[in-house]
């Protein structure tokens, strides 16, 4: 070291360091260290210096020198979380852990998700043979790189490490919880557990956690579920027992008024499309409406009345000007619908399958469900949902909406007049609440 060194300003610093990175990459090794050498004699106690030749001679094989760099730059700059991870990797290669576990928690203790001492603090408890605790820092690891977006090139492997390491701990882990409580889940046999089927999964990693989020009115504390329990819906055998009826008059308007169907999505311009771009306008995905609005369309109904007869014995939930709303909904071949939401919880969306041929099916959430003719689902449209029909034939059901069923019947009457109400105060601008 120099001691007779004249301080240089940070820019002149970061120009050596920068030239240190230069001529690391495109000279040969004894030319790089010259200068490696004239930068550290010319700014000696300068951590960006120090930290730029210390990754040199780490990266070069001298992993000793490099440590005595990282440590001299830290009596300088103790607040820097890089050289305190720069001094981990080097007292890692050295066989010195506990240096390194001291200097991965200095790190950690400026900045608790700094993904890089993570991955470092994973591999070591590795080292050490703790796998547990190894696989839960990797997760914060995973986590941590997840919010920041894409992850560095050079973290890749050790990314792909705390994956591998992360998924076989979630293996073991399942693999004990479940003769934990196999006792109990033996004993409850003969009562729903999906719920709690639900809980295990998601602490296993396996169920990624959905909330409700529509685009208009959130109606609070209604638990966001993906798919309602069918008993709540005894009504849905009279719909079911109709399907063929159904389905023939679906077919008989595909066949005779096609003009009667419209896109589904068909924003005017100007309006943000979003993930929408590729079927706005597109008949790729259409709809024959029945009831619009909370109002009928009755050319459409005078088709289809055997549909309109079985509607009127349901419990459609009713907005005027806003609800019900049904109609055919009709998915081409090959086309897929992207994940959306829909307008309101205070609503729920009943399918009944028409024209299924195979490779079309549905995600709720976490749950994926293929249609099948004539079986009827009940579900939440304000959790992430999409469809998709990868056959050659074109998929038909029937949709239309009720009250969510958790609703009372007085906070019906209520959400009624708030929907009304709102549309009372915009009036011909007010948004549409209640639409599909």
């Amino acid at each position: 070291m120099n001691a007779t060194a004249i301080p240089i300003s940070e820019p002149e610093a970061r120009a050596l360091a920068d030239a240190i990175d230069q001529v690391s990459r495109n000279q040969p090794p004894t030319e790089a260290l010259k200068l490696v050498e004239m930068a550290l004699a010319r700014a000696p106690q300068q951590p960006i210096v120090l930290n730029a030749a210390g990754g040199y001679l780490f990266r070069t094989g001298n992993a000793a020198r490099a440590r005595e760099l990282f440590e001299r730059a830290l009596v300088s700059d103790a607040n820097s979380k890089v050289l305190w991870t720069n001094l981990a990797a080097v007292c890692r290669a050295l066989g010195d852990l506990q240096a390194q576990s001291e200097a991965l928690d200095k790190a950690l203790a400026l900045e608790p998700r700094y993904v890089l001492a993570l991955l470092q603090k994973g591999d070591l408890l590795e080292r050490l043979g703790k796998p547990k605790a190894a696989a839960m820092v990797y997760e914060g690891a995973l986590a941590s790189a997840a919010r920041s977006g894409q992850a560095p090139q050079h973290m890749g492997p050790a990314l792909a490490r705390a994956r591998d390491v992360v998924l076989a701990n979630r293996r073991d882990m399942e693999a004990f919880l479940d003769q934990e409580v196999a006792s109990v889940v033996s004993q409850h046999a003969a009562v729903e557990q999906q719920r709690f089927s639900g809980c295990r999964d998601i602490l296993l990693g396996k169920r990624r956690v959905y909330a409700s989020e529509p685009k208009s009115m959130l109606f609070p504390y209604l638990p966001a579920i993906e798919f309602f329990p069918r008993e709540d819906f005894p009504w849905l055998d009279i719909l079911e027992e109709a399907t063929e009826d159904v389905a023939a008059e679906a077919l008989s308007v595909l066949d005779t008024d096609g003009s009667g169907f419209t896109p589904y999505v068909d924003f005017p311009p100007g309006t943000p499309v979003d993930q929408w771009g590729p079927l706005n306008h597109s008949m790729d995905w259409s709809t024959y409406s029945l009831w619009h609005d909370g109002t009928p369309v009755e050319s459409h109904i005078a088709k289809c009345p055997k549909t309109a007869a079985v509607l009127a014995r349901l419990p459609l939930c009713d907005v005027p000007g806003y609800a019900p709303g049904a109609y055919f909904s009709v998915l081409k071949p090959r086309t897929r619908l992207p994940p959306h939401t829909g307008t309101t919880n205070t609503r729920s969306i009943v399918h009944l399958p028409l024209i299924i041929p195979g490779g079309c099916e549905f995600r709720v959430g976490s749950q994926v469900r293929a249609w099948q003719k004539g079986k009827a689902w009940v579900f939440d449209d304000t959790i992430e949902h999409e469809a998709w029909n990868e056959s050659d034939a074109t998929r038909v059901i029937l949709i239309f909406d009720i009250w969510n069923p958790l609703l009372t019947a007085p906070e019906r009457d209520l959400v009624r007049a708030l929907t009304i109400g709102v549309g009372r105060y915009y009036g011909a601008d007010a948004p549409q609440l209640g639409s599909r």
